[in-house]
């Protein structure tokens, strides 16, 4: 598209709906963000290792977000809406009265694990593996679905009618911002719902059957980019199409300008997320990672390698909220420095078990090697170097698994901003580190995807030229002391497994 023909309007709303809040942005045509709000919603803890949230205070918080936005900039000035949200999160909803049949279940949340075990020993995990790409884990959305379905018999029967819906997150917001008049989703939140085949690109019967989800259930799957519906009028000001739909990792990709084969992310967020592009290649991990589908050139659909750690930046929360020991995590980096090393403590922070490359849904957090020196500090700089070391363990796998060494890391997220964590990270991997000028890539994937599907923007490699790093970080220790580090955590990993003999 010629920039003659272009529209006039110049913004991109993206809409990040997190794990733990929503974060709306204007982005204009540099890929500069004009406004930006965010807003927490609660979370919900009604059994231990049960977590939920209530779909209404996500879309009340989307909605108070684009109003406030609204008092910026002009309704006339928005080319397109983005949206990307934490994945395999689910809700279902009656498509009557468009109100959530119970709280969502959260991709953290592991009540499913019974299912899941009844899968394995029933002898599916071949076939889901083949098909999806995915392990059989509480993680992902089709357990849920079977659970929420199973807690009331007569949700069986309506869902088999037709009168309810399931959506993840982006449907969910998709719904409530169209008025009800789109129930869809884009491909790579498909590929997370254990129900999806990535080869056949469509919703897979032998699956369905095997989790007894019927069909009239699901959305529409569509292309990441695309029209997937226009706003209502009320919401915006206008109708302005929805252009661009994505999952929170394969946006953040996106945002990074993560479009060829072998390039790759890592997004700390709640959790670590590291995504590598494989274009045309289904690569089947033999290690535990994940075959998935992400956006590549164009925003066309391209497989991926995954690995995915539960707890990342929330083990800084725990920090604050569980143990009291920091007030704000930009505390942290300093607390860390304050010691020379962790005196020997070393943190797993398996609250909700372990993800990738372990798939342990038993395993729990545990702190090795505290002595009467011990300070807040050690478990502080510990808990830091745990994020890098799980991050380590996904970067070493896909090496096995590609049989070729990372020669960087992209990184993202608010975690790393914290420069001791990064520095950390690039000491622990032995390969540079490289931060963007702008970390919120997850929702300027979005906008890139919108923007593409508007034509604000008219390809990938126009989009290449907009990134920016901001800082670097070359690794500042020997191979010697990156070995030892490692082989610690190594051991407090097997310790920690729950097939470890006690």
């Amino acid at each position: 598209m010629s920039a003659a023909s272009r529209p006039t309007s110049d913004l991109i709303f993206a809409i990040d709906a997190g794990t733990t809040g929503v974060s709306v942005f204007l982005f204009d045509r540099d890929a500069t963000v004009v406004h930006r709000g965010y807003a927490e919603f609660p979370q919900h803890y009604p059994r231990p290792g049960w977590v939920e949230h209530d779909p209404e205070e996500i879309w009340q918080a989307v909605s108070d977000l684009l109003t406030d936005a609204l008092r910026v900039v002009s309704p006339a000035r928005i080319a397109a809406v983005g949206l990307t949200n934490q994945r395999e999160t689910t809700v279902l909803w009656d498509r009557r009265t468009g109100r959530p049949i119970a709280n969502a279940i959260v991709w953290q949340c592991r009540r499913t694990e019974p299912l899941c075990e009844q899968l394995r020993e029933a002898g599916h995990a071949e076939l889901i593996r083949r098909k999806t790409g995915l392990v059989i884990d509480p993680y992902f959305s089709a357990t849920k679905i079977q659970w929420l379905l199973d807690a009331k018999p007569a949700r069986h029967d309506a869902a088999r009618r037709g009168e309810l819906a399931f959506g993840t997150i982006d449907a969910w917001l998709l719904w409530k911002l169209t008025g009800g008049k789109a129930h869809a989703t884009d491909v790579t939140n498909a590929s997370r719902t254990m129900l999806f085949n990535i080869h056949e690109r469509r919703w897979d019967e032998d699956l369905l059957e095997i989790f007894r989800v019927p069909r009239a259930l699901l959305p529409e799957v569509r292309p990441s980019v695309g029209a997937f519906g226009d706003t209502d009028a009320s919401i915006l000001g206008r109708p302005v199409p929805i252009c661009g739909i994505a999952g929170d990792q394969q946006a953040a990709l996106f945002g990074q300008t993560g479009f060829a084969d072998g390039d790759a992310k890592n997004t700390y967020g709640t959790g670590a997320f590291l995504i590598v592009n494989c274009a045309d290649r289904p690569v089947a991990s033999q290690r535990g990672l994940l075959t998935t589908l992400a956006c590549g050139e164009n925003g066309r659909a391209a497989y991926a390698l995954e690995g995915s750690v539960f707890i990342a930046g929330a083990a800084v929360q725990w920090l604050r909220d569980g143990l009291d020991i920091i007030s704000t995590p930009r505390q942290t980096a300093e607390m860390a420095q304050s010691v020379p090393d962790s005196g020997g403590v070393v943190v797993v922070p398996a609250f909700a078990g372990l993800g990738a490359p372990y798939w342990d849904s038993a395993a729990r957090g545990a702190i090795f090697g505290i002595t009467r020196s011990t300070t807040r500090a050690h478990i502080v700089r510990a808990t830091l170097e745990s994020i890098a070391h799980q991050t380590a363990d996904l970067i070493e796998t896909v090496a096995a698994d590609l049989g070729a060494a990372m020669p960087e890391l992209r990184v993202d997220g608010k975690a790393c901003t914290n420069d001791f964590l990064m520095q950390c990270q690039a000491d622990l991997l032995g390969i540079p580190v490289d931060r963007p000028t702008n970390v919120d890539t997850t929702a300027l994937g979005a906008a890139f995807l919108a923007g593409l599907g508007c034509g604000l923007w008219s390809s990938t490699s126009e989009l290449s030229s907009l990134r920016r790093t901001e800082r670097r970080f070359p690794p500042l220790i020997d191979e010697a002391t990156r070995q030892q580090r490692r082989a610690a955590w190594r051991e407090a990993i097997k310790r920690t497994r729950s097939d470890y003999p006690t």
